[in-house]
């Protein structure tokens, strides 16, 4: 796993930018489409603003969510509302090509079936997915999977159903989707991820976070995670 320091959390999140944009016209290259899964939280929303401003092929690209809150459509809550914000309009990413999850349905267990079916119609059976963006918690998680939830062992399915954490239940995909990507990009900014990006960047960590695939992956930081 390779680490990159940027100066500030905006730089960070510019070069996760560019990078991410790279594997995707890579990718492009190879086959007819590609295919990237996005996080959420305070620090996506500003790789989502200059992932737009970068020319890429949007026509030729289906978009993920990683993980996403149960909460209503267009909450600030909902992971999605940031990404469609900002990557979704003209010259940029068409809504068809940004598949939400669908955790206004009653049933969590049913919405993540469903995601699993489409990831696995536009990401192959299994689903391979050619860049996951990653966030880091204070607590070790990163997608919806956190410490002590039956989620982190989930070994057959692509996408499941979480607890509640933090008051909202969750829908998520699983480790061996995360793994099995061709390339994962983390974006890590702040002072108050120093100790956890410490523990991200040594082998072995038993927090969800160290569980992740090193192989193929990148970790975006700003010198505040990074304790410089």
């Amino acid at each position: 796993m390779r680490l990159v320091v940027a100066q500030t959390p905006h730089l960070a999140a510019t070069l996760a930018a560019r990078f991410i944009a790279r594997r995707l016209r890579r990718a492009l290259a190879a086959r007819e489409q590609a295919t990237l899964a996005l996080s959420g939280g305070t620090t996506g929303v500003a790789l989502f603003a200059e992932l737009a401003r970068l020319p890429l092929d949007w026509n030729r690209l289906q978009v993920f969510q990683v993980d996403e809150r149960v909460a209503p459509d267009g909450s600030p809550a909902r992971n999605l509302t940031a990404i469609a914000g900002a990557l979704v309009g003209p010259g940029r990413l068409a809504a068809a090509r940004l598949q939400a999850m669908p955790v206004e349905a009653p049933d969590g267990t049913a919405a993540a079936l469903q995601y699993a079916t489409t990831l696995a119609r536009l990401a192959g059976t299994p689903p391979v997915i050619d860049v996951v963006h990653l966030g880091l918690g204070a607590d070790g998680h990163t997608a919806s999977l956190f410490p002590g939830d039956p989620a982190l062992d989930a070994s057959e399915a692509s996408v499941v159903a979480v607890g509640t954490h933090a008051g909202f239940a969750r829908i998520t995909l699983t480790l061996p989707v995360i793994n099995a990507a061709r390339s994962i990009v983390w974006l890590v900014t702040g002072a108050g991820k120093a100790d956890v990006l410490a523990r991200l960047m040594q082998r072995g960590w038993p927090a969800p976070a160290g569980r992740v695939a090193r192989r193929e992956a990148v970790v975006y930081a700003d010198r505040s995670a990074h304790g410089a």
